[in-house]
């Protein structure tokens, strides 16, 4: 009986020394790219049903007069071509807000990191306030943005539907920036306008996106923060906003966009519904109760219908982000028939020199869980942890 405790004992340390031999190879090897590479390489390749097809979008490799790109350096041209045409249909920005920093409203100490509620000016004259999570240790971070409806989601400590970003990425050595648009979404209106909502010169969802590159410009001026390091991450309507800011600005040196939508599509309302007015169906006054008719895409106004009649879709958006790295994050939004999206944009990168910078995980949710997101972890771990896989043109 003694013998068989002792045993047991004997046994019990053994184990607990493994376990913890084993969290410590884990924590050492944390941010090595070859083990994050192995953990992530699979969702960088297609299924073999979805390898080299393009689906029916217009190829970014191609002007709009037909001709096809065949080097890098016509490549800028078409960029160019593709982000002066969107620019033009969605409204121009205004000045980027390039010499501001992130002021400190408090101070909050939390375990494994210090919260500081800031505010900075995201438009001209249009000022937000955020969280700024910053973890302990010397030097400059690699640093992600977080955009929601509210900047509170992000910082939860606890989130049954696995939404709090910022907090998981500042537990494992992020910066964390988590913004929202807490105002307009409780008006029900939930997204920006420029210089007013009555007057918008600019489609909604490209007013987000001149509102997360002035983040950056903020966030980069911290003395917490590598500027070189700096992503950008939402989640449905924050992964819509995420994808147009990190496309149309190019500083954001990766992408995490989960479940937002990657192609125009009316199957799966209210999850891809860009026909909104908050997104690209804006129209000035006089409004209908509901902003909108009924009937979603019967009724869109604004840029959407005109967009669909040219034979548009967010490929183009989305090739702007060549060939800096993105996952998307899908489950009910963005299946792998997205594949089909997806590789039009691998083609640029394959044009440019560079592989392995697109990837797509699946769920059957439109909500993250913790699988899901353990990836969006060893993605940031990967492209913003490691040096050089940023400038790396193939694995």
């Amino acid at each position: 009986m003694h013998c068989t405790l002792r045993s047991t004992i004997l046994f019990l340390i053994v184990m607990g020394i493994s376990v913890s031999l084993q969290a410590h190879v884990v924590n050492r090897n944390k941010y090595d790219a070859k083990v994050l590479w192995k953990d992530i390489s699979p969702y960088f390749t297609p299924p073999p049903q979805y390898r080299g097809k393009l689906g029916n979008y217009r190829s970014p490799l191609k002007f709009y007069d037909g001709k096809t790109v065949r080097t890098p350096e016509q490549w800028k041209e078409r960029r160019e071509e593709i982000y002066d045409r969107w620019m033009g249909m969605m409204g121009k920005w205004p000045p980027l807000m390039k010499n501001q920093e992130l002021k400190i409203i408090s101070t909050k100490k939390r375990q494994g990191f210090t919260q500081y509620e800031v505010s900075f000016d995201w438009l001209p004259n249009q000022k937000t306030t955020g969280y700024l999570l910053v973890p302990p240790g010397k030097g400059k971070k690699p640093a992600v943005i977080v955009v929601f409806y509210t900047p509170e989601t992000a910082i939860k400590s606890h989130d049954k539907k696995h939404r709090n970003f910022a907090y998981q990425l500042a537990e494992r050595g992020f910066v964390t920036l988590s913004l929202g648009t807490t105002a307009t979404t409780k008006a029900g209106t939930y997204s920006l306008y420029y210089p007013d909502r009555a007057h918008s010169t600019i489609q909604p969802i490209s007013v987000l996106a001149c509102a997360a590159a002035n983040a950056w410009y903020a966030l980069a001026k911290n003395p917490h923060v590598d500027p070189s390091r700096i992503g950008i991450m939402g989640f449905s309507y924050g992964g819509k906003w995420a994808m147009f800011a990190s496309s149309l600005f190019q500083k954001f040196a990766c992408a995490v966009w989960v479940d937002p939508g990657l192609v125009f599509s009316d199957s799966h309302p209210p999850l891809i519904n860009y026909w909104e007015p908050w997104y690209l169906g804006y129209y000035p006054p006089p409004w209908h109760d509901t902003w909108r008719d009924k009937g979603m895409v019967p009724g869109a106004r604004g840029l959407y219908p005109k967009l669909i009649r040219g034979g548009y879709d967010l490929q183009e958006i989305e090739a702007l982000m060549a060939p800096r790295p993105f996952l998307v994050s899908g489950g009910l939004a963005d299946g792998p028939n997205r594949w089909t999206v997806l590789n039009n944009i691998i083609a640029v990168d394959s044009l440019l020199g560079y592989s392995d910078r697109v990837a797509l995980t699946g769920r059957p949710t439109h909500t993250p869980t913790i699988e899901s997101n353990q990836v969006i972890h060893r993605f940031f771990e990967y492209f913003l942890m490691c040096k050089g896989t940023l400038q790396s043109k193939t694995q």
